[in-house]
C-alpha cells in the first residue's frame, strides 16, 4: 500500500520557521521526485517546490524561493521542507506528492496532473 504522510504543520508567528516531513512507503522512493503543494482557504492548490530523485536537485516557486529548502533522506524514504521567514500568505494546507521518473518537466512540475501518489495535508497557519 502506498502511503505519504505529511506532518509538521502548526501555528507560527510571522517570521518563524517550521519543518514539514513527508514520510513515504509502498513505492520505489529513490526513483520518484517529490513535490509539495499547498492550498489556502478559498484558493486552488498550487505547487511550491519539487525535489528530484537521484541528485536531489530542487526547484521552488517564486514566492518561496530563498525561504523554503527541500531535502530528502533516501534511507528513511522521507522528504523535508524547511520553511523559514514565514508570512501570513504561506498559511495553507500543505500536501506532498510523488511523481514517477520521466513524467515531469520543468513546465509541469508545479501542476498536479503528473503526480501519481498524494498524501493527506498538514495545516500551516502563520499569524500576523
Amino acid at each position: 500500500e502506498v502511503q505519504l504522510q505529511a506532518s509538521g504543520g502548526g501555528l507560527v508567528q510571522t517570521g518563524g520557521s517550521l519543518r514539514l516531513s513527508c514520510a513515504t512507503s509502498g513505492f520505489a522512493f529513490d526513483d520518484y521526485a517529490i513535490g509539495w503543494f499547498r492550498q489556502a482557504p478559498g484558493k486552488e492548490r498550487e505547487g511550491v517546490s519539487l525535489i528530484s530523485s537521484g541528485d536531489g536537485g530542487s526547484y521552488y516557486e517564486e514566492s518561496v524561493k530563498g525561504r523554503f529548502t527541500l531535502s530528502r533522506d533516501d534511507a528513511k524514504n522521507t522528504v523535508y521542507l524547511q520553511m523559514n521567514s514565514l508570512k501570513p500568505e504561506d498559511t495553507a494546507v500543505y500536501y506532498c506528492a510523488a511523481v514517477p521518473p520521466g513524467h515531469i518537466t520543468i513546465h509541469t512540475m508545479f501542476t498536479q496532473s503528473p503526480y501519481l501518489y498524494w498524501g493527506q495535508g498538514t495545516l500551516v497557519t502563520v499569524s500576523s
